[in-house]
Parts: C-alpha cells; sequence; structure tokens
C-alpha cells in the first residue's frame, strides 16, 4: 500500500513521499525499509532519529525528521488501525462440525461457525453470527448476544448472561464457583452455594486463563467494554464499571466494587467489599485495602497517593545514608 493511501485510510497527514510503499508494520527497534512504526511514548522518540521503518506515526507537533511520518492526534490507536490493514486473521466460515454436540433446546441465530467437540447445555440462546472454536462448552440456561467468540477451551457456566461482541481468549472461564466457604463448629468448612450468575455486558473482553466468579447471591457484574488480562480474577460478587482495564494477575476479592474508566496495573489486589472510583489508576502491584476516591492515582503497600509514594520510594534509597548521618552526629 503506498504512504498516500494509508494516510487517507487512517486520516493522517503525510509529510514525506506519498509514492513510498508500505508493506507491513513494526516495533521501532526492529522496523526496516517498507515498514511503518509509531512513536506514542516520549522515551521513544529519539529512536525516530535513526530507526529504518520507511514511515512513523507521530503526534501533529513532533520534530521534523528525515523519515516520512503520518501525523496524528493518537499514534498509538492509528497504529492499531494499520495492523489491521495488513494482518489477515483466520476466517472461520459458517457451519456446525459433525463432533460438536448441541442440546435440542439450544436456540443458536444465524451462521454461527461451531468447531470441533463443542459442547452447548440445555436452554442456551445465542445471537447471530456466534464464532465457538473447538472444545469450548456452554453450560445449560446460558444467554449471549450476537457476535460472541470463544476461543478453545473456554468455558461459560449455568445461567451466565453475556452481551454481543463478547471474546474469550484461550482457558478463560465465566461463572465458575465463587470462592465461598463458612467455618463449621468441627473446623470444617462448609460449602456456601454459589447461585448467583456471572453478567458481562458489550464489547467485553476476557483474556487467557482468567476467571470470572460467580455470586453466592445476586450477580457478578462486568460492565460494557471492560477489557480483562490474562491471570485475572475478579471475585463473586463483584461489579467492574463500563471500561475499566483490568491487567494481568490482577486479583479482585469477593463484592469489590470497581468503577469506571479505572485502569488497575499488573498484579493490583483490591480486598473484599472495597469501593474503587471511576477513573481511578493504581500502579503495578499495589495493594488495596479500604476505599479509593475518584481519579485518585495510588501506588503501593497500603495504596497511597502516587506522588507520595514516590517521596516515600526516594527516601528508603537513602536510608542507608541518613543511618550513617545520624550515627555521626553528636549526642545531646
Amino acid at each position: 500500500m503506498k504512504l498516500a493511501q494509508l494516510a487517507q485510510h487512517l486520516g493522517a497527514t503525510l509529510k514525506g513521499d506519498p509514492s513510498t510503499v508500505i508493506t507491513g508494520v513494526a516495533s521501532i527497534e526492529t522496523a526496516g525499509p517498507g515498514t511503518l512504526t509509531f512513536v506514542a511514548n516520549p522515551k521513544y522518540a529519539s529512536l525516530a532519529k535513526t530507526t529504518r521503518a520507511s514511515a512513523v506515526l507521530v503526534e501533529p507537533e513532533f520534530p521534523e525528521i528525515a523519515t516520512n511520518t503520518l501525523r496524528i492526534a493518537n499514534p498509538y490507536l492509528a497504529f492499531a488501525r494499520s495492523i489491521e490493514v495488513f494482518y489477515v486473521p483466520p476466517a472461520y466460515l459458517p457451519g456446525i462440525h459433525p463432533t460438536a454436540i448441541i442440546s435440542p433446546s439450544a436456540r443458536i441465530g444465524s451462521d454461527p461457525h461451531i468447531g470441533a467437540y463443542v459442547v452447548i447445555g440445555d436452554d442456551v440462546t445465542i445471537g447471530n453470527n456466534a464464532t465457538i472454536l473447538p472444545h469450548a462448552v456452554i453450560y445449560s440456561h446460558v444467554r449471549a448476544g450476537d457476535r460472541l467468540f470463544m476461543h478453545s477451551h473456554t468455558v461459560i457456566r449455568e445461567y451466565c448472561r453475556l452481551g454481543d461482541n463478547v471474546v474469550l481468549q484461550n482457558g478463560a472461564v465465566i461463572g465458575a464457583d465463587g470462592f465461598g466457604f463458612a467455618r463449621q463448629s468441627d473446623g470444617s468448612w462448609y460449602k456456601i452455594l454459589q447461585s448467583g450468575p456471572a453478567i458481562l455486558g458489550d464489547e467485553v473482553e476476557v483474556q487467557a486463563n482468567a476467571c470470572v466468579d460467580r455470586a453466592s447471591i445476586g450477580a457478578t457484574s462486568v460492565g460494557n467494554g471492560v477489557k480483562i488480562d490474562n491471570l485475572v480474577q475478579v471475585g463473586h460478587g463483584s461489579s467492574v464499571g463500563a471500561n475499566t482495564l483490568l491487567c494481568a494477575q490482577v486479583g479482585l476479592a469477593g463484592s469489590s466494587t470497581i468503577g469506571k474508566g479505572v485502569i488497575l496495573a499488573g498484579q493490583v489486589g483490591v480486598a473484599g467489599h472495597c469501593t474503587v472510583g471511576d477513573g481511578v489508576i493504581a500502579t503495578a502491584q499495589s495493594g488495596i485495602p479500604s476505599d479509593v476516591e475518584p481519579g485518585k492515582v495510588v501506588s503501593g503497600y497500603p495504596a497511597i497517593d502516587n506522588r507520595q509514594w514516590l517521596r516515600v520510594v526516594a527516601l528508603m534509597n537513602r536510608l542507608p545514608e541518613l543511618l550513617r548521618e545520624l550515627r555521626r552526629s553528636p549526642k545531646s
């Protein structure tokens, strides 16, 4: 594709040779002739001067460089759209594999692709244009909207409800039992029946080996547009607001309430019954043992204001020096 065509497709302003041919995309470190790359993080700005890429996506005010540039307000988003131009994913044509086991009471919309050894239980309803790949399992009484995409070895448990355009990556489990046990007088644990479904809104993606547990009572709710990364645990009875990101290995204990537009970075843990307000950002490995006000950026354990945490970390690095100074100081 010529660079001028790509610029038009992305809605970017081209500075350079419009006849340059682009054949693929690459990171700024590995890009070579014929590839498109991007700069969205100032950390990589200097590499734009030395990259071997044929063109670079940058913000409109980015300094002039010798390489062709496509200037656009959100280079990262534009790069994501560029990948779609050059990578063609596998096509799954409508059809039902003969080894799939589908209950006679299941209702499946038009043009599904149902792969080998899929199992679909009683009284399941699935919308149009579903793609369900080999060894996926849907328990009884599930409701799912249009364009459900289940990769291999995904599971949706009984009574769960999913909106439109939900994507489940390999190994994701929706609606497994929550971790609920009551201690008995002899010290043993009595299992609490997990009767409430997991409910996923529209445009939700749950990535590999992540779990959204069902609730003991009520429901576990995941709002529209939420993205759940690999190995995330959403505990029973939790609520996650729209367009929130739960990054790798985040853990939400039972009955957590997470607001809209929240970002919980890798390995963040939230204690049970805590409320995290809209727009909160928790940096990696933060531990949240209590409520967080909307709009806060928090770090550390227990999680505190990010700026305060940075000062604490800087002070900790100076502790040996401060201790030496204290020992040298005259005693009163």
